[in-house]
């Protein structure tokens, strides 16, 4: 079994050398033929593979992209035409937003008006019922003390009356004669005078 080597020259050319053998002559050499190239194409390759490009080329811009476009546009519409919507229902919202803290601010502004003349209708009648009462009170005791005064006046009258009854029989008993019951009470009512004074 023989190993062979094989090289290729810069210019082209192939070498076969075998282990036992030395190239001692020129018979030795081979000079091998042109042959087709393995890294250049061919011409058929190259007008096939042109070919194809080309065809591929023509249906991309008058099948594919235009679908790939149309596509496109109805996705960028539906966006653009999504966002015009949110941006419509937001500015809605913040109507409808500042329309409620104004109808709020206006209920609360009621509330606190209507809270005012509440309190001070309250206040007219809890100062109207309170002067009443004090009216009712101030007769009250006005009676009470036109009453005490008549009754005291009537008790006085009473002890005045048993006072010279006592007082005039104290002194018929006492002088042995009868005496007059106007001086008794005269004298009765003089010794209650001195003792109120």
């Amino acid at each position: 079994m023989h190993l062979v080597t094989v090289t290729v020259s810069g210019a082209g050319h192939l070498q076969v050398v075998l282990p036992a053998q030395t190239p001692t002559t020129e018979a030795a050499t081979t000079v091998p033929e042109k042959g087709p190239s393995p890294i250049a194409p061919e011409k058929k390759e190259l007008l096939w593979g042109a070919g194809a490009f080309i065809v591929l080329a023509i249906l991309v811009r008058f099948f594919l992209f235009p679908r790939l476009k149309k596509g496109m546009d109805a996705r960028h519409e539906l966006i653009r035409s999504e966002q015009e919507d949110a941006e419509r229902i937001r500015a809605e919202a913040e109507a409808e937003l500042a329309e409620y803290n104004a109808a709020l601010a206006q209920v609360r502004a009621e509330a606190n008006a209507r809270i005012d003349a509440a309190r001070q209708t309250l206040e007219g009648e809890r100062q109207a019922r309170l002067a009443q009462v004090n009216s009712e009170v101030a007769a009250r005791r006005s009676a009470a003390a036109a009453e005490a005064e008549a009754a005291k006046a009537a008790a006085r009258e009473q002890v005045i009356a048993a006072g010279a009854q006592v007082a005039a029989v104290a002194s018929q008993r006492v002088l042995g004669r009868p005496v007059d019951p106007a001086a008794a009470r005269a004298a009765v009512e003089g010794a209650m005078s001195a003792e109120v004074s």
